[in-house]
């Protein structure tokens, strides 16, 4: 998939197991970059895979 394509909130959720206010408050906390066009939430596929990686390395 490329790094410049955009998810939705629930596709996020999707791939990442997790609840909606939980990837929300990722994006409130600025942990998962994310921007808005319109009214519409999207996540770039970088920065999801950005998060996983920082994940991965607290967890060593």
């Amino acid at each position: 998939m490329p790094d410049d394509q955009l998810l939705t909130v629930k596709e996020v959720m999707a791939r990442l197991r997790l609840g909606r206010s939980t990837v929300y408050d990722l994006i409130r906390s600025h942990r998962l970059a994310s921007i808005t066009i319109g009214r519409s939430r999207r996540i770039p596929v970088a920065a999801v895979r950005e998060f996983v990686a920082e994940q991965i390395a607290e967890a060593a």
